[in-house]
């Protein structure tokens, strides 16, 4: 740390430090670039590589996976977004929560891989909101509650 005598010294300092975090590429052996999604009670970890476009999820085809096209259009936002649809073969795995939950955990897990593997892409994945973390989750049930908030019927008699 320098030695701060006067105010004009504590200006250097400010100036000397970097602002913004840089964001390097983060890649394995086998040039993949690897992150993890999460949404509700799903989480996804994905691994991306260049490739033709292809996207596994447990094993399966996603469009046999996620049957539903709302589904499947909430998959491909991001790729669609960094405009580099057909470019990267994609496999996740994903537990927990529902169809929905899972979708919105691998999409998540798509966009921060994508910015590992090409850190130029993040401006625009973060200016679409595929890089936040939906945190809604299910409340739990209180006691005396039918549910979480939702009172039991009452009854005067």
């Amino acid at each position: 740390m320098a030695d701060l005598s006067s105010l004009k010294d504590l200006g250097t300092v400010a100036e000397s430090t970097s602002a913004a975090p840089v964001h390097v590429r983060k890649v394995d052996a086998q040039g993949r670039s690897y992150a993890t999604g999460k949404r509700k009670n799903a989480v996804a970890r994905v691994w991306v590589k260049p490739g033709s476009g292809k996207i596994t999820i447990n094993g399966r085809e996603f469009a046999t996976y996620f049957a539903r096209p709302v589904l499947q259009m909430i998959l491909r936002q991001p790729i669609v977004a960094a405009a580099r649809d057909g470019q990267f073969d994609i496999v996740a795995t994903v537990v927990g929560g529902g169809l929905s939950g899972q979708a919105g955990a691998v999409r998540h897990g798509i966009s921060k891989a994508l910015t590992y593997f090409e850190p130029g892409l993040r401006p625009v994945l973060k200016k679409g909101g595929f890089l936040t973390r939906d945190s809604r989750v299910v409340e739990r049930k209180k006691y005396g509650k039918a549910k979480a908030r939702r009172s039991f019927q009452f009854s005067k008699r």
